[in-house]
């Protein structure tokens, strides 16, 4: 799949998802309106059945006088502490919000729309609100028509109602959040898919030409040990025989470096660890390293400064750490190569540090640097030879020993890769295997 079409598949795909998002949260809200519509409702007809069980709780003599509804009560015979008792009224709006599973904090009150003021009730201090509040009733049917109404108020009626959709808020989450989720990690794996594809593919490209080149001068030299005038010639015999076995020792080696990659992702390589002198190591690979820093007019520094220099570790594994972050150093570093390798100790172990002075390697490179097959791009420039496999080698094998690889670098200030080892025995590892 192209670029363009991975991300008009990624854009499309967003924004299916951000309109199921906005799907939901229309649903949700008008879940909400309907319950709100519902619990108005069943307030409505709470207050309806209190009225109704107030009209029966009435003393023959006043409903004698109050028959109608209402109608004879102008005569003034009859006062409203006579049709209206507070405490009855108080006992019936709870026994029937009880009943309704109202159970959340109310208050009411009895307002007299003519004079704006509240004649009684339990409404602590939200008196003002009782006058704003949509829940009430006339208790004309009590006392003089359309005087007096109960008004109830619930301080916390926008949580009563998102307490009864919590579950189904609950569940729509939790599936939002799984699709989100897996929405998410598809794209994550296929941007890796994508990445590691395109990096396989430069691995394949770049592996062609390495193999290319060191097969084209085997098959020339062999081409010149045929030829009838080359033949006779012992001098000339022997320097193709030279090119011919450094060649093909080239080839093996890009060849064995391509196998590390099966053997260090199966984690099937091993360890044969005993006590070397990691200052005697370095020595020795400077010394032969030196040669190619001296042919492009560098210079390789040691300041080995580590009292204790003496590990457990695999020597040949060790060596080939110190020696990739050597070659990067020298790779990356287009003018004269000067690099610094330091040691020192820390605590319970060793420090190796190698430094450069060269390109340097940008925060984004820097987190993918030690990852298989990558390389840093160098954009049109292809004189850096490799497979990316030198640091995901160096880690896959400083980790296998217990310690620890960094990298500081910023760009055209140069690298420094640090090595930690720990002084550990090989008794220890073997008892903790036995355990």
């Amino acid at each position: 799949m192209d670029k363009k079409r991975f991300n008009l598949v990624i854009i499309l795909t967003s924004a299916a998802l951000l309109g199921i998002i906005l799907m939901q949260a229309y649903w949700v809200m008008d879940a909400f309106k309907l319950k709100e519509s519902q619990f108005e409702h069943r307030v409505k007809l709470a207050l309806k059945s209190v009225v109704d069980e107030m009209m029966l709780t009435q003393p023959d003599s006043i409903r004698e006088n109050n028959s109608g509804c209402g109608m004879s009560c102008e005569s003034g015979m009859i006062v409203f502490d006579d049709c209206v008792k507070p405490r009855v009224l108080d006992s019936l709006i709870n026994l029937e919000f009880k009943q309704l599973d109202v159970d959340r904090a109310f208050y009411y009150g009895v307002i007299n729309k003519t004079s704006h003021q509240i004649s009684f009730g339990n409404y602590g201090n939200y008196g003002e609100q009782l006058f704003t509040s949509v829940h009430s009733i006339s208790l004309s049917c009590l006392y003089r028509p359309e005087i007096h109404v109960l008004v109830v108020y619930f301080p916390d009626q926008s949580l009563i109602i998102w307490n009864e959709l919590l579950g189904w808020l609950i569940i729509s989450a939790i599936l939002l959040l799984l699709l989100i989720g897996g929405f998410s990690y598809s794209v994550i794996s296929l941007m890796k898919q994508k990445k590691l594809g395109e990096m396989k593919s430069d691995f394949v490209n770049n592996m062609t030409h390495e193999f290319k080149t060191p097969i084209s001068t085997i098959s020339l030299a062999s081409e010149m040990l045929l030829n009838p005038s080359v033949a006779g010639d012992i001098e000339k015999t022997h320097r193709y025989a030279n090119i011919i076995q450094s060649e093909n020792a080239r080839l093996r080696k890009q060849v064995e470096q391509v196998l590390q990659i099966a053997v260090l992702d199966k984690g099937e390589f091993s360890l044969k660890q005993r006590q070397i002198d990691v200052h005697k190591v370095i020595e020795h690979l400077i010394k032969n390293f030196s040669i190619v820093v001296k042919k492009r007019r560098g210079e390789i520094k040691m300041e080995l400064s580590a009292k204790n220099s003496i590990i457990v570790a695999d020597k040949d594994h060790l060596s080939n750490v110190i020696m990739n972050l050597l070659d990067n150093a020298e790779k990356y570093s287009h003018c004269a190569p000067l690099i610094t390798v330091r040691t020192w100790n820390a605590e319970k172990g060793i420090v190796i540090g190698v430094e450069d002075q060269g390109i340097g390697i940008s925060p984004e490179n820097q987190k993918q640097i030690f990852k298989n097959l990558y390389r840093v791009p160098t954009g049109n420039v292809h004189n850096v030879k490799g497979f990316g496999i030198g640091l995901y080698y160096s880690k896959t094998i400083v980790e296998a020993h217990k310690g620890t690889i960094t990298l500081q670098s910023e760009p055209k200030q140069g690298s420094r890769f640090e090595v930690y080892l720990p002084f550990y025995q090989i008794e220890s590892d073997e008892q903790e295997r036995q355990k």
